[in-house]
């Protein structure tokens, strides 16, 4: 198996969630680390993935937001650190589509994600570096990872969804 690096400046792990009932917040982590091994990177199907995110790098563009994120109310960083995500199981849908099954820890709750996974190719970098592409969504229910806190809105509803979409776009390169 090869191994593969993810090219930082390139990729993203980003989130949304609704907001007052009328908006999405979007955000992203600055920090994590990926560790990926493929025979082929194109096909996958026989990849081992895991993801590491640091909470703390949490960024929503507002400081205070991000702080109360890190907070104990939300995710609690100083006794959670991380949030994890192992790949259990890849199925390919069609030439450069894939379901990535695996296991998102976060808060020490583990469930079962799916990611809906698509290959965008690969083209040599001008500095003749093999460079791959790939985006990734999944929706997770914040609630089933103890992501609790919320607030009525005094029209009704509440301050914040429970339905999460994650989404990451990875520009990877093999180490060689």
């Amino acid at each position: 198996m090869k191994k593969f690096a993810v090219d930082f400046s390139h990729s993203s792990i980003t989130f949304s969630v609704k907001h007052m009932m009328i908006a999405n917040v979007i955000g992203h982590f600055n920090s994590y680390h990926a560790e990926i091994e493929a025979d082929s990177i194109e096909d996958l199907i026989n990849a081992n993935i895991s993801i590491e995110i640091d909470v703390a790098s949490i960024s929503t563009n507002d400081l205070l937001r991000d702080q109360h994120l890190t907070s104990n109310e939300f995710f609690y960083a100083d006794k959670y650190p991380k949030i994890t995500y192992n790949v259990t199981s890849i199925e390919q849908i069609d030439h450069n589509k894939f379901y990535i099954h695996g296991d998102m820890t976060i808060k020490e709750v583990t469930k079962p994600v799916i990611f809906e996974t698509t290959y965008k190719g690969h083209v040599k970098s001008p500095w003749g570096q093999d460079t791959y592409g790939f985006s990734a969504a999944a929706k997770i229910n914040r609630k089933d990872f103890d992501l609790t806190y919320n607030a009525r809105l005094e029209s009704g509803g509440l301050l914040i969804g429970e339905l999460v979409d994650v989404n990451a776009e990875f520009e990877i390169y093999p180490i060689l």
